[in-house]
């Protein structure tokens, strides 16, 4: 049911409709409150866990009233140039530098007429693409707590950008449940034993434990996350190829008839190494192509 109180009382100074564009990042964008509103909501529909389906559904519901905050402040920083475009309220020279004012891109103005678009804010539409659960708690939830984070960093960057008192307050309230949702979800993690690695299946011992400094040179670096007593650290180029113990190469059983066919197609195929043809990019070649062959006089 919706309660038409907000969660958080929106308090805009003045219009700003380049503003508005920004905070359409957390309204239609990949870290936005809709999108974690349909990852958590999702995820509880297929959740077996009777606390975690209740603690997925709060959280849910909960971005939606955060997609509602947000919404409605970019409604109201909208508002002004909402009424001018349509009333014809400006001259043409007016109206359009209240358009772009603040860098902001018109397409909020002239395609939603200042209303809230589930876009981000370089206009890009909001897709189900952005939500990446798999079915797995362990793996969901982690998910989850790295999406808060994201969604943290980005209402810092919102609350750098305006000078608005009302809009930083509602902001910081936006941005500190991240916080909270972030210890829920690492709390139902850990409650759950073991949880790592995810999944049911064990990892192979013989691999668990290697490190493969597969980028050596200047800048070598050893730290927790590839030295002490829980790493094998392997740097020797020979034992970073065919850790299987085979010999490196990919092979295939075939029928007689699918290997006479294979042969026949890599023999028609074939390239000969004893030829230098003149190529279309060597007849049409011109200053800064380089090297090219030739047609012999």
């Amino acid at each position: 049911m919706h309660n038409k109180r907000l969660m958080y009382t929106v308090r805009v100074a003045e219009p700003n409709p380049g503003l508005a564009t920004l905070m359409l990042e957390q309204f239609g964008g990949p870290q936005g409150e809709l999108a974690a509103a349909m990852r958590y909501f999702t995820q509880a529909l297929g959740e077996e866990d009777a606390g975690r389906k209740d603690m997925l559904l709060d959280i849910a519901t909960e971005e939606l009233s955060h997609l509602e905050v947000i919404g409605s402040i970019v409604s109201m920083l909208n508002r002004g140039v909402k009424g001018q475009m349509a009333e014809a309220a400006l001259e043409e020279a007016e109206l359009y530098a209240s358009l772009n004012a603040g860098g902001e891109s018109h397409t909020t103005s002239i395609l939603y007429g200042g209303a809230p678009a589930l876009v981000n804010s370089a206009g890009v539409p909001w897709t189900a693409a952005y939500i990446d659960s798999i079915g797995d708690p362990t793996c969901d939830l982690r998910s989850n707590i790295a999406a808060e984070s994201r969604a943290k960093i980005v209402y810092e960057r919102l609350i750098n950008c305006t000078d608005d008192a009302g809009i930083k307050d509602a902001l910081a309230f936006l941005m500190t449940r991240e916080v909270a949702h972030q210890k829920s979800f690492e709390k139902a993690l850990y409650a759950i034993e073991p949880n790592f690695p995810t999944g049911k299946l064990a990892g192979l011992p013989e691999f668990s434990d290697k490190y493969f400094n597969l980028s050596q040179g200047e800048g070598d670096a050893r730290g927790p996350w590839n030295e002490g007593e829980q790493w094998d650290f392997v740097e020797d180029y020979d034992a970073q190829a065919a850790v299987d113990g085979g010999d490196g190469t990919a092979s295939v059983e075939l029928s007689v008839l699918e290997t006479d066919a294979v042969e026949a197609f890599a023999t028609r195929t074939a390239s000969d190494p004893s030829v230098n043809p003149v190529t279309g990019a060597d007849l049409g070649a011109g200053p800064g192509a380089g090297t090219m062959t030739r047609l012999e006089d």
